[in-house]
């Protein structure tokens, strides 16, 4: 996606496995490409990534891939037929003994979901697209009535409040996932259902050597009445509004949203909105207006990235659902500053975020500033500007290119390949040089440098207002 602006995140599925699509999507806008480990077995995954890295090659650009751990949800199993209809008022079971599922009930992932539920508690299945109540306990079955009827599909998901589940938060699935993921050399984890802080914690203590960037996926009633605490121990977040959606009344979904990329502005974590953005695109060439709209208002409030699920996963038009996302995100760029959500007030104690926020300021208060620019080993000084969403497109020069990858996520950024400099001379002559070689600025323009002054020796600490090919000392 052009910056500055939100990035495009891409769910890869049966629609999206051969390079040709990936190549396509990549093309269109994606900049993150995510492996969802809930669906598909381990040569699936494998060739998914391997694709990912083998077109970013051919296109020599650092695109990124996250892998979507399944989390303690529950699933039903097999059914006898797809989709299968359930009508209103009919008796419905929920079984964990592996039989293929009909009209009259279906086997479930969880053979404790009976110990957790009773009589009158709601169940939803499929996003809430079908409601059960339970009637009954029967040994291990759990038998519910139909009070919203509607289609499922086999492995869809089957909610209860996840206060009420005895599910632990990290399975021995998540921990086969996170294994296979760590092995095939992804960017980013995301972790499904978390509950609390603990539960991140907990999953980078999993990592090992190869700690990666964590977004928790915010999909709990615990997780978004815990949510500061949530951000202080995850690298990023994505507001699910899928499981989200059926763990709070649905009115509530959009107040949520708001406030939790709030939060996470404040906190300077990026965040996704995910969850039928464009979900009538799984059919149809062209979005609704309302999901336009759901779009637009997802980067005017804040979001980092937006994130198309089944869209590019199984749909008929994946290109052209992503390269719509592009555009309905580009215009609410272009013209929608007056309706973007404020900037938070500046409260940093941190050197490199205190210089990020006056960087930012220069770039709002001088029109000729064209672009900010920062050298970063880590990506934090990259991430602190993103987090203060300056008008202009930000480049981070980065020698690492898996910091370069991680950073595809973050708001306005472009990653750009370096050498490590001898000093913070040599460091401006890289960027002067890097920014005019990228096509981001010509001799003459202004642009605004944020580095470590001595570099090597400080963290970032110095704003240089720097005209390009300009002599350097």
């Amino acid at each position: 996606m052009i910056v500055p602006g939100a990035k495009l995140v891409c769910t890869l599925g049966p629609a999206t496995e051969s390079g040709d699509r990936v190549r396509a999507l990549a093309e269109a806008g994606c900049d993150v490409f995510r492996v969802n480990f809930s669906h598909g077995g381990p040569k699936d995954h494998a060739t998914r990534v391997q694709v990912v890295r083998s077109i970013c090659d051919d296109l020599g650009s650092d695109l990124a891939v996250m892998a979507d751990l399944p989390g303690p949800k529950i699933r039903l199993g097999d059914l006898v037929t797809e989709p299968l209809a359930l009508s209103a008022g009919s008796r419905f079971v929920l079984r964990p003994d592996g039989r293929a599922g009909d009209a009259g009930g279906a086997s479930i992932t969880y053979a404790g979901l009976a110990r957790d539920v009773g009589p009158g508690d709601r169940i939803l299945l499929a996003d809430g697209a079908v409601e059960l109540i339970v009637r009954d306990v029967d040994g291990d079955e759990v038998v519910t009535e139909v009070v919203r009827p509607g289609s499922i599909r086999a492995r869809a998901g089957v909610n209860v409040p996840a206060e009420r589940l005895g599910l632990p938060a990290i399975t021995d699935r998540d921990k086969e996932a996170l294994a296979a993921a760590l092995d095939l050399g992804v960017d980013l984890v995301a972790q499904s259902f978390v509950r609390s802080a603990a539960d991140v914690a907990g999953l980078r203590a999993l990592m090992g050597a190869r700690v990666l960037p964590i977004v928790a996926k915010i999909e709990t009633r615990p997780a978004v009445e815990d949510i500061d605490k949530v951000l202080e121990e995850a690298d990023a977040v994505m507001v699910a509004r899928g499981d989200l959606g059926v763990e709070l009344p649905m009115e509530e979904i959009p107040v949520v949203q708001k406030e939790i990329l709030l939060a996470a502005r404040r906190a300077a974590r990026p965040a996704i909105v995910a969850t039928q953005m464009l979900e009538s695109m799984t059919h149809a060439p062209r979005p609704t207006r309302a999901e336009a709209t759901d779009v637009a208002n997802a980067v005017l409030d804040g979001a980092d990235a937006i994130m198309l699920s089944a869209e590019t996963a199984i749909g008929e038009f994946p290109v052209e659902a992503a390269a719509a996302a592009v555009r309905i995100a580009e215009v609410a760029e272009e013209r929608g500053s007056p309706f973007r959500a404020a900037r938070p007030a500046c409260t940093h104690a941190d050197e490199g975020a205190a210089a990020a926020h006056a960087a930012s300021q220069i770039a709002g208060d001088d029109p000729d500033v064209v672009a900010v620019s920062c050298f970063t080993r880590t990506g934090r000084t990259a991430a602190f500007l993103s987090s203060e969403r300056p008008p202009v497109p930000i480049y981070a020069f980065a020698p690492d290119p898996a910091v370069r990858r991680a950073l595809a996520i973050r708001w306005g950024v472009r990653a750009l390949p370096a050498a490590v400099p001898d000093d913070t001379d040599d460091m401006i002559a890289l960027m002067d040089e890097g920014l005019r070689a990228a096509g981001a600025a010509t001799d003459g323009q202004l642009v605004v440098l944020v580095a470590a002054s001595p570099f090597g020796r400080a963290h970032t600490n110095m704003i240089k207002i720097h005209r390009l090919g300009s002599p350097v000392g």
